[in-house]
């Protein structure tokens, strides 16, 4: 082999890039499905208590709920299966002694594995889209059916809803329900929203009912019933409003804020944008900006500590290797897990809580990348 024709995308990449797809696959086949099983075991018994009408669960709808909440253990799970599926590529080319060939032939260990370093980056991008593409896509329905499951009924409502709009507006509902009637439209009720017009005039109202409903223009809007309008500050103090025009939120926000009470982590990047710019002061969702963006970093960060750890230890076996790599990743995520609980309380500097567990342990690789043998 001649140095000076080893181009990115040769033979050697596509070897080796082949490598790590097939123990990619295999890795997320092995983890994510014991994510799965350990989900159902803690799940199942609770899913499948009989209804009280006496009738059982619906197997499609279990089915449903299970499918969708697959791309969710993923994105739990995938730093895991990203470093495993190294582990697994680095063993096989030690196995026929590939490492030393290559070293022989005068190509560096870092170059070898370029190609997993590079899937690493294309799986960061990637779970970024996925989450972004859950969280707005599937996430809504997978509540939706983790609530008729739990609650068993087939119209879920949910109590006390709190939203904060970017208008500065306050809002709370006693009850809503994401859709109702035939044909489906969402409608809440014991409405209860105050913002401030400018520094004399606050407004608040109070509805008992309110519907979403479309006009004639394709314009959607929340028809109001019983509600009054009072305006602090004015002569003309109560009105009696039909529509409610001045504060904008829709079902689909007002299920966001409900899913940032009950499962942050299930955010979307740009829901916890549009959630940390109508609340700015709350270190929840400005840890969960900052832990969207480190995150899947660590699928770079675990190969750049895991891989070299590896080549330096080319007589031990595989079980090992894989032993040292799951311990790697329990004192990732451990470190990872309390510095982000110490951000969303907190205690802890958002910044400081996302980003220290990537620059801890991305140092950490960096150095034993660079005295790994090339």
């Amino acid at each position: 082999m001649r140095v000076g024709r080893l181009i990115v995308g040769g033979r050697l990449d596509r070897y080796v890039g082949s490598l790590f797809v097939s123990s990619y696959i295999t890795a997320l086949l092995v983890i994510v499905g014991l994510f799965f099983i350990l989900d159902m075991a803690g799940t199942l018994d609770v899913l499948l208590e009989p209804w009280p009408d006496g009738s059982s669960v619906s197997g499609v709808l279990l089915a449903r709920y299970y499918l969708l909440n697959v791309p969710f253990l993923y994105l739990q799970a995938a730093p895991f299966v990203t470093l495993t599926a190294g582990l697994f590529t680095v063993s096989r080319l030690l196995k026929h002694n590939e490492i030393s060939a290559a070293l022989t032939s005068g190509v560096s260990s870092h170059r070898v594995l370029m190609p997993v370093f590079m899937g690493s980056v294309v799986i960061a991008l990637g779970m970024f889209g996925l989450r972004e593409w859950a969280a707005t896509g599937i996430s809504n329905q997978r509540a939706y059916l983790l609530h008729v499951l739990k609650k068993q009924t087939a119209e879920p409502s949910y109590e006390d809803l709190w939203l904060r709009l970017p208008s500065g507006a306050r809002a709370r509902l006693d009850r809503f329900w994401p859709s109702t009637g035939e044909p489906p439209r969402a409608e809440f009720r014991g409405l209860d929203v105050t913002w401030p017009r400018d520094e004399d005039v606050v407004t608040s109202i109070k509805a008992e009912k309110g519907t979403w409903a479309r006009d004639e223009a394709g314009d959607e809007f929340w028809l109001l019933d019983n509600a009054v309008r009072f305006d602090v500050g004015e002569e003309e103090a109560r009105r009696q409003p039909e529509r409610l025009t001045e504060v904008e939120f829709t079902p689909e926000s007002a299920l966001t804020f409900r899913r940032a009470s009950e499962s942050p982590l299930d955010l979307s990047f740009r829901e916890t944008r549009m959630l940390a710019s109508c609340d700015p002061d709350n270190v929840l969702y400005q840890t969960l900006l900052q832990y969207h963006l480190t995150f899947p970093l660590a699928n770079i960060v675990l190969l750049l500590v895991g891989l070299p750890l590896m080549l330096r230890q080319e007589r031990g076996r595989a079980v090992e290797r894989l032993g040292e790599g799951l311990i790697l990743c329990i004192f990732f995520f451990s470190t990872d897990f309390v510095f982000r609980n110490l951000g969303m309380q907190g205690a802890v500097h958002p910044l400081m809580a996302s980003w220290v567990p990537i620059l801890l342990f991305g140092s950490l690789g960096i150095v034993l990348l660079e005295s790994m043998r090339t």
